[in-house]
């Protein structure tokens, strides 16, 4: 239990010590006016409440990646407890915080733009595909997902749900942001912050009484746990893995949605980055449960390598049944109604902002006023022709490259926000220095994953000799690049 509660502690007093003097680093100022009034146009560009904002940048960048994630990166043991609490503090929320206050600072934009402005034109088009291959490929799998959830449990046919689905995600791409997300959000995220808080709850009683026992980060246990270590090596596979609650680069396509209606600058670390820090204090929560429940490491990766009895059937343990295992047994039927709510809900809050946020990110590059909605639905029916026909396609391919793809784009945000604060004759150490440790981490997992993972499964030390050249050579050059600037010098 002590770990449990240090790492939760810690979480805290990061947003209130480094969140503050990030804030304060960047020169957050409360006299500026936001692009939600500057632009307001009543569709996109929207002065909404501080509290509606932050629920919706928290489901935005949650849905169920908090859980899911930790729950897998709870099978390579406490080590996960580090990443987490680190990668929040220090590199995800001043990702998220960086990734919100250049897009209130430039009116709004998204993030290819942004990178284009600070990393020059040809990024801004290399990175306009990948963030609108991104989006798709989270937009699809959050349809196929709940789609099959919802099937199983109803016994409607998988298509009539696709359909349904796909109509609840038009008209949250085309209506104005308050009219659905605006208006439902609060509801899932008051869901999802629920379950997380009773499960914390359980957690806690289940080890005072010895129902259960939580295990503690020690020189001991902080080893690979993986049932499978030689194709699952503890770095980087944990670092890809869990991205939601530590780092996700998919995060920063959605803060520029939350930009656009943030009524003052003062608001933007308890948006941007409290939302974080939230996201980090789910995935603590589950990643704990997940190796209480299952009687640690070993017994988790034991249920889902080999499964476990469900209903007289021998079950290989999911991360979806392993919440509802978890919710069922902990908080009865109550706990069953909301796992099944998080379960198949909870993505559903994120695939629907990743299809705005695609839409949003092809207008922008086409110059394509979003005000009128014949222009929105001109953008928009195209994108989800192209969803529905990838529903219909083993898409178990493409995602096994969507893990390393959402670090490698929370990397380059990085460095572009590493080259913002250089323009701004700023340090750059806030950003540059986790952009370095990301850069490493991306090399060495295209060596060193399995080819099922989108790697070249190559021998470990080739991948972290590689992985430590290309990140300090990008290092070196950030540093350089600053020194020029500070002395005034042309480059």
């Amino acid at each position: 239990m002590i770990t449990f509660c240090l790492c939760i502690v810690a979480l805290v007093l990061g947003y209130v010590f480094y969140g503050k003097f990030t804030a304060r680093f960047i020169g957050v100022d409360p006299m500026k006016r936001t692009p939600a009034y500057e632009l307001e146009d009543g569709v996109d560009y929207q002065p909404m409440s501080t509290w509606r904002v932050f629920v919706i940048q928290f489901l935005n960048i949650a849905g169920l990646g908090p859980i899911f994630g930790a729950i897998m990166g709870a099978a390579y043991g406490p080590a996960a407890y580090l990443w987490i609490v680190i990668g929040c503090i220090f590199m995800g929320a001043v990702h998220d915080f960086f990734s919100g206050m250049m897009s209130l600072r430039s009116g709004g934009l998204n993030m290819p733009d942004l990178i284009g402005d600070n990393l020059g034109k040809t990024m801004r088009t290399v990175m306009n595909f990948v963030v609108i291959f991104l989006l798709l490929a989270v937009g699809v799998s959050f349809v196929t997902g709940p789609s099959d959830l919802i099937a199983s449990l109803t016994g409607l046919n998988k298509e009539i749900w696709l359909y349904v689905i796909f109509a609840y995600y038009l008209l949250a791409t085309l209506l104005p942001i308050d009219k659905i997300i605006g208006t439902i959000y609060p509801y899932m995220g008051a869901a999802l912050l629920f379950m997380a808080l009773g499960v914390g709850v359980m957690l806690i009683a289940g080890d005072i009484t010895g129902a259960h026992e939580m295990i503690e980060l020690t020189p001991a246990t902080l080893k690979n746990w993986h049932a499978d270590p030689q194709n699952n090596i503890l770095v980087p596979m944990l670092f890809i893995v869990v991205s939601c609650g530590a780092i996700s680069g998919f995060h920063s396509t959605q803060s520029p949605l939350m930009a656009r209606c943030l009524k003052n600058e003062k608001y933007a670390r308890p948006v941007f980055y409290g939302a974080m820090i939230a996201e980090g204090i789910v995935a603590i929560i589950w990643a704990t449960a997940a190796m209480a429940y299952f009687g640690g490491p070993e017994g988790l990766n034991d249920a889902a390598t080999n499964g476990i009895m469900i209903n007289g059937t021998l079950t290989k343990v999911t991360p979806a049944i392993a919440v509802n295992m978890i919710c069922e047994s902990w908080l009865g039927k109550l706990g069953a109604v909301i796992a099944i709510i998080g379960v198949v809900v909870c993505p559903i809050t994120s695939g629907d902002t990743a299809f705005r946020s695609l839409r949003l990110t092809i207008a922008d590059m086409l110059k394509l006023d979003q005000k009128p909605v014949l222009k929105r639905v001109l953008v928009s029916l195209p994108i989800f022709a192209l969803a529905f026909f990838c529903c219909k396609m083993d898409f178990s391919i493409v995602w096994n490259y969507v893990g390393i793809g959402n670090q490698l784009l929370a990397t380059i945000v990085l460095w572009t926000a590493s080259a913002y604060l250089i323009k701004k004759g700023k340090p750059h150490w806030m950003t540059s220095i986790p952009a370095t440790f990301l850069t490493f981490v991306c090399v060495s997992y295209f060596i060193m994953a399995p080819h099922a993972n989108g790697g070249l499964h190559l021998e470990p030390v080739i991948g972290y000799v590689a992985g430590i050249t290309v990140a300090l050579a990008l290092f070196v050059f950030c540093i350089v690049k600053g020194i020029r600037a500070f002395s005034n010098v042309k480059v």
